[in-house]
Parts: C-alpha cells; sequence; structure tokens
C-alpha cells in the first residue's frame, strides 16, 4: 500500500531520556556512522541527536512511507547499502533472495533482547520475525484498529462494543471505514456470532478457497449494510475527517486516529472492540549486507531502551515494544494508553499475520466489490 498509518499526526512532546550508559561493546561502536532505512516519521530529529551525542556514532538516515517502497529498494540493491531496516513483520516475506534466504541477519547476540515485552518477543516468531529457526527481527512498535465512536450519539459500554455495531440501524449513513479492513472486523463479528465461521478470519489466510469462501458471505454482509457507509478512509487525514466533517458517529479506525479526535472532543473515544482488537506490528533488523555491524548493534541497543521508547511514542503516538517505554511517555499519552489498553484488550489482540501469496490479491477482489457497491 502507498498511503500508510505513517501519516498520522504527531503525538505530543519529546519526554526528557537520561544518558545511555556505554558497555565495552557499545564503546567499540563509539565513532563512524550508521545508515538506518525507517519509516518516515520514526527517528525524529530528538532521537537522533541523542544518539549521536550518546554513542558518538553518526547517524546516516533514509526514510520510506510504505512496505513496498522499502522492500523494492532493499531488493534493488541486493540487500546492501543499509545497516538497520524497520519493516512491518508480516512483510517479512518480501525481503527473501531468489534462492529464499532473507536479507536479515540473524539478530546478533549483544543486541538486548531482553528489553523487549516478552509476549511481543514470543508472538513475533510465528509473525515473520523468525526465518530458518533463526530470529531476524526484533518487534519494536504496535498498533491497533478498533471502533472510534461518538458516545454523545451512539453511546455503547465498553464491554459491549463489537464491530457488528458499524452495521446497526443507528450508525445508518455515518459509519467510516477503509475496505481492506472492514472485512477483517466484520469477519471477526461474524465468526464470533457463528454466522460465518473462519476460525477468527485465519481461514484467509489458509488456502485461496477458504479465503473466498470467507470474504465472500463477509462482502455479502457488508453490501447488503451499505446504506451505513458513510466516508471510506484510506489515510488518517480523511480518517479524521469522516468525523469532523462528514458526520460519521462510529468508525474501524487506527488508534491513533480515535485518541487525537478524543484530545479534541471528549465524546470521541477509540475502543477495543470484544471480538479482539485488530494489532499490527513493526520489527526492525540488520541486514547481512551491513556495512557497519559494530554501529548497527550499538543503534539497536539504543532504540531498546524504555527511555528512548517513551520518546518515540511521544513523537508518533505508537506503541513501544520495549518494556516499561510508557512510564517515559508523557502524561497523556500514558492516560489514554491504560484507559484503552486494559489488561483483557491485551489479552484478546488479533495479529495481522504474515501474508499468503494469495491473500492480498484475492482481498483486492472484494475490496473492489465493496467500493463498487
Amino acid at each position: 500500500m502507498k498511503t500508510t498509518r505513517r501519516s498520522a499526526i504527531q503525538m505530543g512532546v519529546a519526554a526528557l531520556a537520561a544518558p545511555m550508559i556505554l558497555r565495552a561493546t557499545d564503546a567499540l561502536a563509539s565513532s563512524g556512522s550508521v545508515k538506518v532505512f525507517a519509516w518516515q516519521d520514526y527517528i525524529q530529529p530528538n532521537i537522533a541527536e541523542k544518539f549521536e551525542a550518546d554513542t558518538g556514532i553518526k547517524l546516516e538516515l533514509t526514510t520510506y512511507g510504505s512496505n513496498d517502497e522499502a522492500e523494492s529498494t532493499v531488493r534493488a540493491n541486493g540487500g546492501k547499502g543499509f545497516d538497520v531496516v524497520f519493516p512491518s513483520i508480516t512483510n517479512s516475506a518480501g525481503y527473501l533472495d531468489d534462492n529464499g534466504e532473507s536479507f536479515f541477519a540473524p539478530v546478533p547476540t549483544d543486541v538486548k533482547v531482553e528489553n523487549l515485552i516478552p509476549s511481543f518477543l514470543r508472538d513475533s516468531a510465528t509473525l515473520g520475525g523468525v526465518h530458518n529457526g533463526e530470529q531476524i527481527l526484533l518487534p519494536f512498535d504496535w498498533g491497533t484498529e478498533g471502533l472510534t465512536l461518538n458516545r454523545g450519539q451512539l453511546d455503547i459500554s465498553d464491554a459491549d462494543l463489537s464491530f457488528g455495531d458499524l452495521w446497526r440501524e443507528e450508525a445508518k449513513g455515518a459509519a467510516a471505514f477503509r475496505q481492506k479492513s472492514v472485512i477483517m472486523g466484520t469477519g471477526l463479528y461474524l465468526d464470533a456470532i457463528g454466522k460465518v465461521p473462519s476460525n477468527r478470519m485465519l481461514d484467509v489466510y489458509k488456502s485461496e478457497d477458504d479465503a473466498r469462501r470467507v470474504w465472500g458471505e463477509v462482502a455479502k454482509f457488508i453490501m447488503e449494510h451499505k446504506a451505513n457507509f458513510g466516508a471510506f478512509w484510506n489515510n488518517a487525514t480523511e480518517a479524521t475527517s469522516a468525523f469532523k466533517e462528514a458526520g460519521c458517529v462510529i468508525g474501524q479506525t487506527w488508534d491513533t486516529t480515535g485518541l487525537l479526535l478524543n484530545r479534541e472532543n471528549a465524546d470521541l473515544v477509540y475502543r477495543a472492540p470484544k471480538e479482539g482488537i485488530i494489532t499490527w506490528l513493526d520489527s526492525f533488523g540488520m541486514l547481512k549486507g551491513a556495512p557497519n555491524p559494530e554501529q548497527a548493534v550499538a543503534f539497536m541497543n539504543f532504540m531498546l531502551q524504555p527511555e528512548v521508547g517513551g520518546m518515540f511514542a511521544n513523537n508518533t503516538g505508537y506503541n513501544s515494544a520495549v518494556a516499561g517505554a510508557a512510564d517515559h511517555a508523557s502524561e497523556e499519552f500514558k492516560a489514554q494508553f491504560n484507559e484503552v489498553y486494559t489488561a483483557d484488550v491485551l489479552g484478546n489482540m488479533w495479529w495481522w499475520q504474515a501474508d499468503t501469496p494469495f491473500f492480498g490479491p484475492i482481498r483486492n477482489e472484494f475490496v473492489e466489490i465493496i467500493t463498487n457497491a
């Protein structure tokens, strides 16, 4: 996709972080440079300046705006030219060479993986973080797609909220969503009520026949309720406009959209549906052809500090995968995080899975049908 969630408005100002204490192995890398290829808003000036000040390493940053752009650039360069890259973990298969080998190296043993939230590191293995039995990508940050609703017009309790509420009578002409996401959220709802069994939508990754069976029924249900269409969105600006300008009262949105709207209007809240909040996970790793491997390790360890994770969260509004990072975020960020991500919500996440070859093309067929409805 060319337009991504990373067009979201930045949230808040950066938190102050304590200087990093370098280990002996880091000191070996306290010179030279590191070449980083990251999403456009990931490494902002406050983080870049702190990294250079703490390590003495010059940061050479190149940015991209979509997974397609990142993959094509790395492949065109034969996996060379950069030290550290930040792919969405479910896109790891896009970084394989013609022999099926990953451009990413196994995670170096001196990278501080113990700083990560254990469950995220565990789950990353099945999402694309492991190749040929070795961890190649580490969780870096995560975000969710849930429901933003106007409680002043549609008062649904947290416990009762469902992806199915997009299609209730009171939401006629006032539901907002991205088409390729709504067929997943609605599918989770239809599976939960037994109308379209799909093993919590994991069947769409299982085979072409299963994907067509499930998405065919989900698309049919959505088209039967097309009177509820209020606005389609493909980026954060469009999602925000759906509520502020198009009059939508409920929508399946990214967390950043709902949380920013809540800062302007307390009636607009972002919450997890009972079927499970849809969660994406981005990662980072070192390329096999990294020209500066020692500096790459120093950079990765810098980014795995809780203080830096808090700075990242304040800069972007995304959630760090580093344990304790939220403690270093702004009070506003912490308050919203704790309000949305309760223990029950964190225990009921639905992860985007690693794409299968047929997943995207078949999904696009049904997205086109919904769009043209």
